[in-house]
């Protein structure tokens, strides 16, 4: 059994320097798939600019409005805002998207997965850690709001090719991109220092060492649907 890997990368849309590093690591790097949020000022940008690389999958990456589900038991209002978020990638991008996923993983929330998992069945796609494809999260230099450069090091991602990437078929996620004002967020640094990574010749040499094929969520879609993970 043979080993692919989808690198993919979340929060497409959510700034322009963010939408520049993400089209960036897939153009001069190791990244195949990324998901786009839908609901912000630079959504419209990412579309637009990612239509100049057709190589580049692109998935729904759900954001739930912030605070509703602290006031809404239960959540009925999600199938009408996945509907929407669905909607709205469709209108964007002219297509429906490759893969579901979720920021900050929301979709975990038992009260939110039947909305998801709903979602995925019905229009037949993979959502994340709900298909064969396995899940890696690892990849992120963060933890406990402390800055940690070296999980997302160029050395680290080698050694993770080498000693994590099994058979069957992985997704990697990541956060690259460029650091600008107009997203609000903690991992700031931390994106450049994972841009910098994927774009790291070293990085594909270890793919190939490791017999590590890199695939896109389009392509799983399309021909791989079948191997097992």
């Amino acid at each position: 059994m043979s080993k692919y890997l989808i690198v993919n990368a979340d929060d497409f849309g959510a700034s322009r320097g963010i939408n520049r590093g993400i089209i960036e690591a897939h153009r001069c790097g190791v990244l195949t798939s990324t998901s786009l949020l839908v609901n912000t000022p630079s959504s419209k940008a990412a579309a637009e600019l990612s239509r100049e690389w057709p190589t580049l999958s692109i998935g729904l990456h759900v954001d739930l409005p912030r605070g509703r589900n602290d006031t809404s038991p239960g959540w009925p209002w999600l199938r009408d805002e996945l509907d929407q978020q669905w909607n709205r990638f469709e209108e964007l991008m002219g297509r429906a998207p490759t893969h579901l996923d979720s920021h900050h993983n929301v979709h975990r929330d038992p009260r939110a997965l039947p909305g998801f998992l709903e979602l995925s069945e019905k229009h037949g796609l993979p959502l994340r850690e709900h298909s064969a494809v396995r899940y890696f999260s690892k990849f992120y230099g963060q933890w406990n709001g402390e800055m940690h450069l070296e999980q997302i090091s160029a050395d680290n991602l080698i050694q993770i090719l080498a000693t994590q990437i099994g058979k069957g078929i992985t997704e990697l996620s990541c956060h690259p991109g460029y650091v600008d004002g107009d997203f609000a967020t903690a991992y700031r640094m931390e994106r450049e220092a994972e841009l910098q990574t994927l774009c790291d010749v070293r990085v594909l040499a270890a793919l190939e060492e490791h017999a590590v094929q890199l695939i896109s969520y389009h392509q799983l879609n399309q021909r791989l649907a079948g191997v097992p993970a």
